[in-house]
This record gives C-alpha cells, structure tokens and sequence, in this order.
C-alpha cells in the first residue's frame, strides 16, 4: 500500500498486482491437518524469500524494474533492538576481544545477498496465470524473459525495508530510527534504497486484533 501511494525514491509508479501468500503451501497444509485434528495448536506463518514484490509496467507491458525487500515487527523499537534486527544476534567476538559482536546475520546481511530479480517472482508470475491471464498477458510473458537463466531481459530492484512497531520511551516524536538523509553505509548494492517506518500506539493490541479476525 505504501508503495503504490506514495512517492518512494526514484518516483516509480509501482504495482503490487497479487498478495503472495496466497498458494502457501505451508498455511494450506496446516489447514489440511486443522480441519481434522481440532487440538492442534494454531500457527501463524511467514513465507520464504522477500516479504513483498512490487513491479514497474511500462506502455508495452514489460517490466523494468521490481521493489522488494524486508518487513520486521517489534514490539517496541529501542536502539539495541534496531541492532539486532539490522545487524544481526550477538555472539562472542571470534576475534577473541572477549567482548559480545553482532554476527552480522540481520536485514542488511539479507538485502545485500538478494539478487536484482526477487524470490517468489515465478509464484508472482504463476498468481497472474491462474487469476489474470488475459489483463496480465504481456507482464506474465514479460517475467518469462526476466526468468529464464540465458540470456536474461535486464531489470532494476530498488530494495526497501519496512520496520513497524512500537516506541521507545526516550524516542522523540518524529524521530526516524535509521538514518534517511543519507544512504547508510551497510547497505552496500548498488541499488535504491527505500525505508519506511510506521511507529505505532499500542500496536500490539491492533496486531493481536488482525490474528484473532484470522481465525472466527
């Protein structure tokens, strides 16, 4: 939602056209296992490969370029916190300092290993096929292109990560938690970067909330 109605950098006119956890086999095969065992204790899944795909469609139906990246969650969102989440968990300093070091395993770790064309876009592209063949035909066969492994129709990624939650106490109102006049230094691709931060009153209660409505 973020990205088709706001100006994010590059100004792209960007189109989220599926919802990717539709087709999660995961979710389908505890549904499957649900319907016949009550007790079994109710899960909330996530899904492999980057949290959302968006797309860039120009006038012949190609696509030039994809959005994609990291959503997190955290209950309240302190420096130390950020840290983990950025940087990664801390483990003892291999160098032998004796002192605790980020392991380096956290969002950046993950943004600057993706690839230009995203995990998930053939379940994208197989989405469009079952729900749109007709109104996407020109995009569906546009990703073909982009997919296949010689030879490849070259495409942008802009990367974006999504961090929502709570506030820490000592947080002063419209105070960003990373740096957004200038490109952090551990974003290392050579690609846009996007960051939004939506911080939340009570925002537990309002997820808490969107978990039960899942389950009537």
């Amino acid at each position: 939602m973020m990205a088709e109605a706001m100006d994010f950098v590059g100004e792209h006119e960007w189109v989220v056209p599926v919802f990717l956890f539709r087709n999660h086999e995961d979710v389908r095969l505890f549904i499957y296992n649900l319907s016949r065992d009550s007790s079994l204790k109710r899960q909330q899944f996530g899904r492999k490969g980057d949290d959302f795909i968006g797309v860039v469609i120009n006038d012949e139906g190609t696509v030039t370029r994809f959005i994609a990246g990291e959503a997190k969650w955290r209950k309240t969102w302190t420096p130390s916190v950020l840290d983990i989440v950025m940087l990664g968990d801390k483990i003892d300093d291999p160098a032998g300092s004796g002192v605790k070091v980020h392991n380096g395993k956290g969002v950046w770790f993950e943004i600057n290993r993706s690839v230009d064309v995203p995990m998930g876009v053939r379940q994208l592209q197989e989405i469009l096929q079952e729900l749109a063949p007709d109104e996407y035909a020109d995009v569906i066969l546009s990703l073909d292109r982009i997919l296949q492994l010689e030879n490849p129709d070259p495409v942008d990624r802009t990367d974006v990560i999504l961090l929502a939650g709570g506030s820490a106490a000592s947080r002063n109102v419209g105070e960003s938690l990373l740096d957004w006049e200038n490109k952090p230094i551990e974003h290392t691709k050579d690609r846009d970067l996007q960051v939004v931060e939506i911080i939340l009153s009570d925002g537990d209660s309002l997820i808490d909330a969107l978990y039960e409505g899942m389950w009537p």
